[in-house]
Order: C-alpha cells, then sequence, then structure tokens
C-alpha cells in the first residue's frame, strides 16, 4: 500500500497514527502541499484524489481511499485488533463525536486552501488569517473537545481510539499557531501521555520522510 501524505497535515498525521497502531507498514509518497504552487493540483495527484487533498492511501490493487476517517474505517475493518473504536457502544459513540467535531467542525475551517483563500482571493492580512485560525481552533473547537472527553492517558478508557487520532495532531497545530491551550488540562494530560507511544512518536511530522522541520 502507498499513503500519500504531506509531513505538516493533521489529517495524514491522524492515518499515520492508525497505521502505526494497527502495525501496518506503507509506503509514504510525499506531496508538498506548497511547493511548486502546491503538488496536490497536479494532473497526476488529481487522478489518485480528485479532491487534489491529502492524505489518500492507495491499495494493492490500485484502489484509492479519501479521507482521513474513511481509511481509518477501513484499517479498522482489515485489522481489527487493536481496536480504534471501544466496543462499548456508548463509548464508540463518543469517541466518534470527538474525531467528527475535529475532522468536521475544527479543521475544515483551518484548512491550508481556507487560510490561502482569505489570505489571497479575499485580501486578508496574515495576522488576521491568524485570528481566524485561532477563533475556529478554540470556540467551539477544543474548548467544546475538552468537555466532551473523559481524560485520564486517554481520550475514553484504557486505550487510544480515533479520539486520541485524530487530537493529538490538532493539538500539534495549535502550538504550531502558538494558540495558548494550557487551560484545556484534560487535553494536555492525554497529548502529554500520547506523545509518549511510539504509535504517535513515530507518527510525528518531524519524523517523517518528507519533514521539512
Amino acid at each position: 500500500m502507498k499513503l500519500y501524505s504531506y509531513f505538516r497535515s493533521s489529517a495524514a498525521y491522524r492515518v499515520r497514527i492508525a497505521l502505526n497502531l494497527k502495525g501496518i507498514e506503507v509506503e509514504q509518497v510525499g506531496v508538498h502541499l506548497v511547493k511548486e504552487g502546491g503538488r496536490q493540483n497536479t494532473p497526476e495527484y488529481r487522478a489518485h484524489n480528485p479532491q487534489g487533498l491529502v492524505p489518500a492511501l492507495e491499495l494493492d490493487d490500485g484502489t484509492v481511499i479519501t479521507q482521513s476517517l474513511a481509511i481509518i474505517d477501513y484499517l479498522e475493518a482489515i485489522r481489527p485488533e487493536p481496536r480504534l473504536v471501544p466496543a462499548d457502544p456508548v463509548l464508540a459513540a463518543k469517541a466518534r463525536a470527538v474525531a467528527l467535531t475535529i475532522a468536521c467542525d475544527i479543521h475544515p475551517l483551518n484548512n491550508l486552501r481556507v487560510l490561502n483563500y482569505l489570505k489571497g482571493p479575499l485580501g486578508h492580512s496574515q495576522q488576521e488569517a491568524d485570528e481566524w485560525y485561532r477563533h475556529w481552533i478554540l470556540e467551539g473547537g477544543l474548548d467544546a473537545v475538552e468537555a466532551l472527553i473523559e481524560g485520564g492517558r486517554f481520550c475514553f478508557g484504557d486505550s487510544p481510539s480515533v479520539a486520541d487520532i485524530c487530537l493529538i495532531p490538532q493539538v500539534f497545530n495549535a502550538r504550531r499557531f502558538k494558540i495558548d491551550i494550557s487551560h484545556l488540562k484534560k487535553i494536555e494530560a492525554v497529548d502529554r501521555h500520547c506523545k509518549e507511544l511510539p504509535a504517535f512518536l513515530d507518527a510525528h511530522p518531524r519524523r517523517q520522510p518528507d519533514t521539512e522541520i
């Protein structure tokens, strides 16, 4: 299998964590989202993912799966253990809710193409774009996630779930943009624990073959 990825993409980061937790090895293919106008916009890459986004997972038969949560669902189906969705139906729903809050409510508003549109065609300054990013990271975002998770070592229960897989990359991005999240005590505790685990450590942007950190 091939994973089309970009070291700094939080969506690709999620999939890298999931692959590591499942013990599945893939070939990584870097898709730089900035150089040469964004290599995700080339016809070659658009043939893999018409949206021009990362990640995309290409299976051995050439089938391509897009969208990080869909890829994670696929990995859960082909290798059920260790579970990424809790067995308990209530915890499963809560874990999915946190994952969707991050992947569907926070991340799309702060995606690179959105920030570029704000600064380009809409003419907003870098400062205004940064304020936009800060607002949507916290307002109804990580502030809400803090209230939703149980906390402790992981978001829910005694093992990492899809909630943690989505949370850790979003925390990385928040810190990269120098957003103060010190008031989010449960999130910080989960982040401290997860980033010590090999599956999360090895998925970190600075450990990727295409890293520029």
